[in-house]
């Protein structure tokens, strides 16, 4: 089943070209979002007075050999850095800080809770125009202008297939448990421009889409009504899935496979969260 959620009554007035830096509008972020059912996956998109964010998390499915369900962990971070965004406790400049506070948040929680999961956090500062991001694991994003990435997370990997991830182990079995610190999270910041392209994504995507395909299917986006920018992701989860399921094809977590020595053909199947987003301009 198909998942799609559209977020926000923006009007997307995006231009494509390069902008003056005395450029005095606020931008905001169009977004929609098409997950693969969703499973371990989670997303979230959120906004407060100065900014837009937008999370996505994938649940490390191991804990499902202990009974554990592994959505609950990756639904419950995400749920907290949307209510923290929408309470206003969070910093534009500082997406690890969101992530920093959720987990510890969930370290708290009285309901026990185990698992773990990777994550991305990217928000936009409306004045400034600036896009602040953390990445931890193998989720992660790209920024596409002119039909080119112009930036792009770094993937983070302990070993082959073993991401970055926040954790909550058993008691007395923290040590057998891999877990980093929010604080291991790559972040950037960087300037952005009215019509660029930003697609956050699980590694259900990039595992089984190179980016050629994904900037094929973005050249399908010819105008940024949410009509048009769910039809794209769709179109991107669609085929990744579909992908995914080959067992002919030299998906590119097949190419890392073999990289590693190990003797690997077809793509990935997993869950798959897309969410697509518009640089436009803010109108309330």
């Amino acid at each position: 089943m198909l998942s799609v959620l559209s977020y926000g009554r923006l009007v997307a007035r995006a231009v494509i070209g390069g902008l003056s830096q005395t450029d005095s509008r606020d931008y905001s972020l169009v977004t929609a979002s098409c997950g693969m059912c969703y499973g371990d996956d989670a997303c979230f998109i959120a906004r407060h007075r100065s900014a837009d964010v937008l999370g996505v998390a994938d649940g490390v499915g191991g804990w499902r050999d202990y009974g554990v369900d592994p959505s609950q962990f990756s639904g419950t971070l995400m749920k907290t850095c949307e209510r923290l965004v929408k309470e206003g406790r969070f910093v534009p400049s500082n997406p690890v800080g969101v992530l920093t506070t959720s987990y510890y948040e969930l370290l708290q929680n009285k309901v026990p809770l185990l698992g773990s999961s990777t994550a991305c956090i990217v928000v936009l500062d409306r004045q400034s125009h600036r896009l602040h991001t953390a990445n931890l694991g193998d989720s992660g994003f790209l920024v596409v202008r002119g039909g080119e990435v112009v930036h792009r997370s770094d993937e983070q990997q302990h070993y082959f297939n073993t991401p970055f991830q926040l954790s909550i182990a058993p008691p007395g079995a923290e040590g057998a448990v891999l877990s980093d610190s929010p604080d291991a999270a790559d972040s950037s910041s960087f300037d952005v421009q009215l019509g660029d392209i930003i697609l956050t994504a699980t590694d259900g995507l990039f595992d089984n889409m190179p980016d050629y395909m994904i900037l094929q299917e973005l050249k399908k986006l010819k105008n940024t009504n949410y009509e048009s920018i769910q039809q794209t992701a769709r179109s991107i989860a669609e085929q990744a899935h579909v992908l995914a399921y080959d067992p002919n094809y030299m998906s590119p977590f097949a190419q890392f496979a073999c990289d590693n020595g190990l003797n690997v053909r077809g793509g990935k199947p997993d869950d798959i969260t897309v969410l697509l987003s518009i640089v436009a301009e803010y109108t309330d």
